[in-house]
């Protein structure tokens, strides 16, 4: 008898990778970018100690696929809570906003990640991109709202200054640093008042 998992024998090409990604990412959420083994993502995934190099030429490289499969799922729960609402509606600017810090909330290991990786980022273009694409979600929700246009320099300013708000909101939830007594706000009004505040209408009471 054995506690170690057998190896597979078979699997499709594409599926090795994704649960490579998988395993990675849950150690991440356990341990910190850091603190995992490629050969105990492997082992959690079924497969020899070597097989992660079939996909990926090294750690940081299996770091940038968790990253870049995180951003494609970042984005499009931003894209439904928008569409939830009605569009050009301060609630689906609100929503995108949820949609972030719900994300951060429930893998903040993973979050960390998306926002605390350096090495190798300045030449990995379609992290760049995908980061450009969330970044678009706040722009087109921004856009909509202010019946301008995504270019437009006002919309590209007040979709920064959401994004931060937002991005700060997110890290010192996770970081537990709002929980002090002036900071007990519910996430949807934090978020209500602040895109509110943005972009230029009138704080509800």
């Amino acid at each position: 008898m054995t506690d170690k998992p057998a190896v597979r024998t078979a699997y499709h090409h594409g599926d090795l990778r994704a649960q490579l990604i998988e395993a990675v990412r849950d150690l991440v959420e356990r341990h910190g970018p850091d603190g995992f083994s490629v050969a105990e993502a492997a082992r959690r995934a079924g497969v020899s100690s070597a097989a992660p190099y079939k996909h990926f030429k090294d750690r940081p490289e299996i770091l940038r696929g968790v990253v870049s499969e995180a951003m494609d799922r970042l984005r499009a729960g931003m894209e439904a809570g928008a569409a939830a609402y009605p569009h050009g509606s301060i609630e689906a600017v609100a929503a995108v906003g949820r949609a972030y810090v719900s994300f951060a909330r429930a893998e903040p290991g993973v979050f960390r990640l998306v926002f605390g990786l350096t090495e190798g980022h300045a030449d990995a273009p379609d992290l760049q991109a995908k980061g450009q694409g969330c970044f678009g979600v706040v722009l087109h929700a921004t856009a909509a709202c202010l019946h301008l246009q995504p270019d437009d320099r006002e919309v590209q300013s007040r979709a920064y200054m959401l994004w931060s708000f937002v991005h700060g909101h997110s890290f010192l939830t996770i970081d537990q640093k709002s929980t002090v007594a002036s900071a007990r706000i519910d996430d949807w009004t934090y978020l209500m008042t602040v895109s509110r505040a943005i972009l230029g209408q009138p704080v509800q009471p």
